[in-house]
């Protein structure tokens, strides 16, 4: 207590000069509109900037559930896309499977579903890389479900489903396959990793008839795929060369559209008719069954 009067004694001059200065500033404000209107645009100015620092601090913290948000409400519009939407070709009617969820649209059943997920483990510098995202069984992924990055592009597939994780084969793996396709004329190939570069894949035996440019865009088949739906985004063409497995075919290399180094969310998307579409094939009668 002691120190403090003796510290009021000594600056009793100043923190005076302090008072009346702050009671004059008061009487001025308040009894004048000029500086009134001065010292509430100053006080304004001052109380936003501080705003909008809490506000940027606070946005900050919140980042991981606005994604999240905003991947739950792609998916919800994904599922709601005419390519998630087919019907068989007729002329007489249209019969839908009530067997069969999420029916919207007069006509046609659902074929692909999207569902999101966090991506908890992702590797890239291996020749056989992984994906393990935190989804599972209980939370409606199967095998062979394809994913996608959260910018629709194709990431890989699901090889396995536990009851809350999921282990995903990269397309940045020796082992995996895809079908692919020219955007601009449908010529078809097959798209690999050959383990070197993971900006690259690899399109091989891509018939010569195809007129390739440099950045022409790479999607996903229309045909036999299980994984994914028909024109999901691949990558580029970055590099047009010469097939070594055929003079009649080029070998492109394809600057992918997924960035596999900064992927955090993932869209799953399954193929509900697959099975259907499966067994139907498999009961196709041999080309010896003798005919009646």
């Amino acid at each position: 207590m002691r120190n403090i009067f003796l510290f009021i004694r000594r600056f009793f001059t100043f923190i005076l000069f302090l008072v009346l200065l702050g009671i004059s500033i008061a009487i001025l404000v308040n009894y004048n509109q000029t500086y009134q209107g001065v010292y509430a645009g100053a006080a304004n100015e001052v109380t936003g900037r501080i705003n909008k620092q809490y506000n940027d601090v606070q946005y900050y913290f919140h980042l991981k559930e606005t994604n999240k948000q905003l991947l739950e409400e792609n998916a919800k519009l994904l599922n709601l896309l005419g390519t998630s939407f087919d019907a068989p070709d007729s002329t007489k009617q249209y019969k839908i499977d009530s067997l069969i969820k999420d029916t919207a649209r007069r006509g046609q059943v659902r074929k692909f579903i999207f569902l999101t997920a966090k991506v908890v483990n992702n590797s890239v510098s291996s020749e056989n890389n992984y994906i393990t995202l935190y989804r599972g069984k209980n939370q409606g992924v199967v095998d062979n479900m394809g994913v996608l990055s959260p910018d629709g592009a194709a990431v890989g597939k699901v090889v396995y489903a536990g009851d809350n994780y999921s282990r995903v084969m990269s397309l940045l793996n020796k082992k995996s396959k895809v079908s692919g396709m020219m955007k601009r004329d449908f010529s078809s190939g097959d798209i690999d990793w050959d383990g070197s570069d993971p900006r690259y894949l690899t399109m091989r035996h891509v018939t010569r008839a195809a007129q390739v440019k440099m950045g022409d865009s790479v999607v996903t088949a229309n045909i036999s795929n299980l994984s994914f739906p028909p024109g999901v985004m691949i990558g580029t063409v970055a590099q047009v060369l010469n097939d070594p497995d055929g003079a009649s075919t080029y070998l492109l290399k394809i600057k992918t559209s997924a960035n596999f180094f900064t992927l955090q969310y993932a869209y799953l998307v399954e193929n509900v008719m697959w099975q259907e579409q499966k067994s139907v094939e498999d009961r196709t009668p041999d080309d010896k069954t003798p005919k009646n």
